[in-house]
């Protein structure tokens, strides 16, 4: 396997891994340009984005790296003052046309609006799992201001919340190209704030919002906690909504679930219609899986397809991830996958279906994943160490089993129901605010069902 093919395997899967945001932002224009003994070198064009890759990323890279070339151990990040390979020309696969090459849709996003132009209504699956959603949203685009206003959008992660929310803007410009549309994250919004305010430029700020036509916000139970940007926010909403102009929202929970959201946003987001995106069944899986191969200009074995939708149930991201993975392959290798390689292929994404969570297993991987010994966990230490992944153990017992408090606080060594309701309560509300963490937590959860 070259450089470039290494680095697009470790690109297909790390999109598997973090949001579609965050992989344009800090994986756009890198690349590997040495892999030296049991060093690999990864460039980036500027060194905010190396020193994220290093703080952040770095171990993701590092695992996903070492899986497929057993003897990188090492990763050295340099930034370049040139262009990158992927800048001037595609990655150099002997066998792979440019046009034929696999594409990080991601990257093709307009400046002026954030909106991805391949986000559309056309390439969206509709089933029975997203289809009030769909409806909402196209009548939101064929009427913008007028017919449910604001619309809110809430669903778990990797459902297709953000395609449909940019297919709502790209609509919208398409029909009426003068209109401001403006896509963004609620993170993105609040680190708008701070630095609007560091700068003392919150007045541009204001102007620059409320003069839009619609404005999309994602993710916005990432609001919950910022007091300052949700006031300005809620002041923002005001402005537009008794201007008639349309305001989209998502969430991964409904408003009235998001800790911490302040009454009277709750209230206005509550105020126009509110729609949910649940699970795909099987036949939208494999339809979204038809449709992605035929993008890529594809030809997979429909037993292939067939796994991943069988095998892939609780996140279309993931879907794609894999499918990106047999794709890159095939491409490589000019030659389409057995079953036996596709599920070592997919071996880190698919979960074991015979395997069950029990409370034994969960307290087993969490002191694994922390090198601790079980009783470590149960004792009564209360070392900051030691409290914390007990914690996330008595939320993955509460989380994944259903146990009740009382039964969680006996599994650790006799202690009061409110222990339990406490650590429970404390990880979730961490969870929202701490990427790391709830990374961590998934990856112990994955490993909880492989066995």
């Amino acid at each position: 396997m070259t450089k470039d093919e290494l680095w697009r395997a470790v690109l297909a899967q790390v999109q598997l891994s973090i949001s579609s945001a965050n992989f344009a932002t800090w994986f756009k224009n890198t690349e590997i340009i040495e892999v030296d003994t049991n060093r690999a070198t990864v460039v980036t064009s500027n060194n905010f984005s190396k020193e994220w890759l290093e703080n952040k990323y770095h171990k993701l890279i590092l695992k996903i790296l070492h899986n497929l070339n057993p003897e990188i151990k090492e990763i050295n990040y340099e930034v370049t003052k040139t262009k990158t390979k992927r800048e001037l020309v595609a990655s150099p696969l002997s066998s792979v046309q440019k046009t034929d090459q696999l594409e990080f849709q991601e990257f093709n996003i307009d400046r002026e609006s954030s909106l991805n132009p391949r986000y559309l209504f056309e390439n969206f699956v509709v089933g029975s799992f997203n289809e009030l959603a769909h409806a909402a949203a196209q009548a939101v685009s064929k009427n913008p201001g007028l017919t449910y206003n604001p619309l809110f959008i809430y669903g778990g992660v990797g459902l297709g919340k953000t395609h449909l929310l940019q297919a709502i803007g790209n609509e919208i410009l398409k029909n009426s190209p003068s209109k401001k549309v403006k896509y963004l994250t609620a993170q993105k919004f609040a680190s708008e704030m701070i630095s609007s305010i560091r700068n003392q430029s919150i007045e541009n700020l204001k102007s620059v919002y409320r003069k839009t036509d619609v404005l999309i916000i994602d993710d916005v139970q990432f609001l919950a906690g910022k007091e300052k940007t949700q006031e300005e926010f809620f002041h923002t909403f005001n402005s537009l909504y008794e201007n008639n102009k349309q305001i989209v929202l998502s969430s991964d929970r409904p408003p009235n679930a998001i800790h911490t959201l302040e009454e009277r946003l709750c209230s206005r987001f509550e105020g126009g219609m509110i729609a949910d995106i649940s699970l795909p069944d099987f036949e939208t899986r494999m339809a979204i899986l038809k449709i992605k191969t035929q993008e890529r200009k594809a030809n997979l074995n429909p037993q292939v397809l067939e796994y991943i939708a069988n095998n892939i149930k609780r996140n279309i991201r993931e879907l794609e991830g894999a499918l990106n993975q047999i794709i890159v392959y095939q491409k490589v290798n000019n030659a389409s996958p057995g079953p036996e390689k596709v599920k070592e292929l997919l071996k880190n994404i698919v979960s074991g279906p015979s395997q069950k969570a029990t409370p034994k297993k969960i307290i087993q991987r969490v002191a694994e994943f922390y090198d601790l010994k079980e009783a470590e966990m149960i004792n009564s230490s209360r070392k900051k160490e030691i409290v914390k992944p007990r914690q996330i153990a008595m939320y993955l017992l509460r989380k994944e089993l259903s146990s009740s408090y009382p039964f969680i606080g006996r599994k650790f060594g006799g202690r009061d129901h409110t222990t339990a309701i406490y650590a429970c309560e404390k990880v979730a509300k961490e969870i929202e605010r701490d990427e790391k963490l709830k990374e961590e937590i998934e990856i112990i959860r994955q490993v909880v069902y492989r066995g």
